[in-house]
């Protein structure tokens, strides 16, 4: 019974998976998880496996049917493929979850042209990602593997689910371009987001360069339409460019607190917006200066300003100005237009929409460029705004044609599985070749259609590693999810993924002779960057976190002292690289808890398309875990982003942080509230909580109604690594 023809009605993995939201005498039935994982591989998987009598035989069927690259596989000997093979099956791998194993099969595992029956299994996509990464490199691809099947380490879906073949969809799946005030340049964009969307991309851009509304053309007055209809436009480019139907097209849009459409942009996500001017599956985020925070501290009023005028003023676009530094300039000077609103007015707008919609997203630009390394600006963020990254704008003639070439940013993304990697056998040597997979995605990713991002991408070899499954970790070890346990081991776990990135992109660039761009001029040249490990020490101090991560090296001043003179002397080759992106489907998969946010539900719900329900209990649920698992909805939204803070100060990226409210909140999580409706000071309490604690972004906000409901969770495959 080939895959297409499975009648799911008769099917009873569903069925027992199904069985686990329903009680037994007040107990979730968790065994019924465990017969459905057997069920689907009796019932599903083996029957639709197509079967080979040899590896020989099977890989050459993959080669001479055009599914897998000859190539990738002929930089190795054939019985170094065989043994490598034969080893991750030696690992017995079994699933822990029905939903593992489903996305698994349903979502990355290789399937026939005409989708009739699997043609890999588990290890077999892990073979083949590993020998792409390795690139011809024996002892990588091992490790690599290992890493892989052991679930220390999980590349993003792109990555994941492309790797070695034939014919495939790009490595990664996450742009972020910029728009400067001209015709062309939107057009130019336009297309951008066009040839993104039809690969798979989610797409990120800002538009605080355009002029506003109602600023002159040509100057001509009243000439310009602002923001908004350029955002009809990208909204309606990502609809068009679907990926043959497969896939509506995501993109998010930035603009600047201090641009004069920032009223109109935050009313076009509204459910009661006109329809001229509403977007609905397009994305919003704000880019707010510290200038914005201090306007609401002193309840004063705020001025807006023409990107028209700063840009003839300052001689370069809106977006590289700092408004912080220049806001009283730009409010003294005649020459720029300027309107006036009320700050704290702006702000309730602001959380009245995040109630309605989630939207908008937060970035604290200053915030991101005081922590930023690198010589240049950062002036925006992706669609799950946790690649930050320095850009250069293009200057295009009258024919969209770069006379000069600036860069944008593509995101080259995976994961550790922290449980996991907690109990490595090496934890250098893991974070190493993570790393260098990394980098391979990075240095093989061309994005030829949108030379800005292909430029970008060549000149910075950045990566973005990051985490998941924090709340899984701490619940199986018994801590609290915000207890003072909790803050120090993920700042001493991500102080080691930076200390071991470090080391490796040194080794790479001493390796090849060869750095990122500007090297020269950034804070790790100069050593400055390396100030705040040579100064202080970061070991644990709670005798839980010292127990913890006993066994394995944390880095003295004299080892980060050590490191600063050799970064110094042959620099390193990747510009970025630590992000924690919102991790989806690859959680499941890595039966662990998303990115490092605490679970919604002891059984979280998730609806396929298809098939109904389905359901994923918290891993490793059990009496003794189960009083450690409490949602992120009942859950002190500060204790989330001092989690989040903990982590950042080792991130030279950033992370997609979701707040997660109720609509009637629960007596007892904030000591603020003053009735049982969740309120906009709610929000707005938490924003400020969150810049002022280091956070340089927010994701969504995802309001859990009285009706049991969320709003804001309306996530993309495309950012969903």
């Amino acid at each position: 019974m080939g895959l297409n023809n499975l009648d799911v009605k008769n099917v009873t993995y569903f069925e027992l998976n199904n069985e686990i939201n329903r009680p037994i005498d007040g107990k979730i039935p968790l065994n019924k998880d465990k017969d459905a994982i057997k069920a689907f591989f009796e019932q599903n998987v083996a029957p639709n496996t197509k079967k080979f009598d040899s590896l020989q035989e099977h890989i050459d069927y993959l080669i001479d049917n055009d599914y897998i690259e000859k190539e990738i596989v002929e930089k190795y000997s054939f019985s170094f493929v065989e043994d490598l093979y034969k080893n991750l099956k030696a690992q017995n791998f079994e699933f822990q979850s029905f939903m593992a194993a489903y996305k698994l099969y349903n979502q990355y595992i290789l399937k026939t042209n005409d989708k009739e029956y699997y043609i890999e299994d588990y290890e077999m996509r892990i073979l083949f990602n590993a020998l792409m990464y390795a690139d011809g490199n024996e002892e990588l691809a091992k490790t690599i593997a290992e890493e892989m099947i052991a679930q220390r380490y999980q590349p993003a879906t792109p990555t994941f689910l492309n790797a070695g073949r034939k014919r495939r969809g790009e490595f990664v799946s996450c742009f972020l371009i910029q728009v400067t005030d001209d015709m062309n340049s939107i057009g130019r964009s336009i297309n951008s987001a066009l040839q993104l969307s039809r690969i798979g991309g989610g797409v990120g851009i800002t538009l605080s360069n355009l002029r506003e509304a109602g600023s002159p053309i040509k100057g001509i007055k009243g000439s310009s339409s602002g923001v908004v209809p350029v955002m009809k436009l990208l909204e309606d480019s990502f609809s068009y460019s679907n990926q043959l139907g497969q896939r509506q097209g995501a993109g998010a849009v930035y603009l600047n607190i201090f641009h004069p459409d920032i009223i109109a942009f935050l009313s076009s996500k509204k459910e009661n917006a006109d329809e001229k001017i509403r977007v609905k599956t397009l994305s919003l985020g704000i880019i707010v200066p510290d200038k914005y925070y201090e306007l609401i501290r002193k309840n004063e009023e705020m001025y807006l300003f023409s990107p028209y005028d700063v840009e003839r003023i300052y001689n370069t676009p809106f977006s590289y100005v700092d408004i912080t530094a220049e806001y009283d300039n730009m409010v003294a000077n005649d020459k720029i237009t300027k309107y006036k609103i009320n700050a704290r007015e702006l702000e309730n707008e602001i959380s009245k929409l995040q109630q309605e919609s989630g939207y908008p997203y937060i970035l604290n630009i200053d915030t991101v460029n005081r922590a930023n390394p690198i010589d240049g600006k950062i002036i925006m963020s992706n669609l799950c705004s946790e690649i930050q990254q320095v850009q250069i704008p293009s200057i295009l003639n009258e024919s969209q044609e770069y006379e000069q070439l600036g860069t944008d940013v593509s995101c080259n993304l995976g994961s550790t599985n922290i449980l996991n990697m907690m109990a490595s056998p090496d934890f250098g040597q893991s974070v190493a070749a993570m790393t260098r997979a990394l980098t391979y995605v990075s240095d093989t990713s061309n994005i030829e259609s949108v030379p800005t991002v292909a430029n970008g991408n060549k000149l910075s070899h950045s990566i973005g590693l990051g985490a998941m499954g924090l709340h899984t970790y701490l619940a199986k070890n018994h801590i609290e999810y915000g207890s003072k346990e909790s803050i120090e081991f993920i700042g001493t776990y991500f102080l080691l993924l930076n200390y071991w990135t470090l080391v490796e992109s040194n080794n790479i660039a001493r390796e090849r002779k060869e750095t990122f761009h500007n090297f020269e001029k950034s804070k790790y040249a100069d050593g400055t960057y390396f100030d705040t490990y040579t100064t202080q020490s970061f070991q644990p101090k709670t005798k839980r976190v010292q127990e913890l991560f006993d066994g394995i090296f944390i880095p003295t001043e004299k080892d980060w002292e050590e490191l600063k003179i050799k970064v110094q002397r042959d620099g390193l080759y990747n510009q970025n690289r630590l992000a924690v992106a919102p991790t989806g489907s690859i959680s499941y998969i890595n039966n662990t808890s998303a990115s490092l946010q605490p679970i919604t539900r002891l059984v979280e719900e998730r609806q396929e398309k298809k098939n109904g329900k389905l359901y994923f209990p918290a891993p490793f649920l059990d009496n003794e875990t189960i009083k450690y698992y409490k949602s992120a909805y009942d859950t002190d939204m500060r204790k989330v982003i001092d989690i989040y803070a903990s982590a950042q100060q080792h991130i030279d990226q950033g992370m997609s942080l979701t707040l997660f409210i109720r609509s009637s909140i629960p007596e007892g999580i904030y000591e603020w509230k003053t009735d049982e409706k969740q309120s906009t000071r709610d929000l707005n309490i938490l924003r400020n909580y969150a810049y002022y604690q280091g956070i340089k972004s927010l994701y969504y906000v995802r309001t859990f109604t009285d009706d049991e409901n969320e709003v804001g969770s309306n996530d993309c495959e495309s950012c969903i690594i």
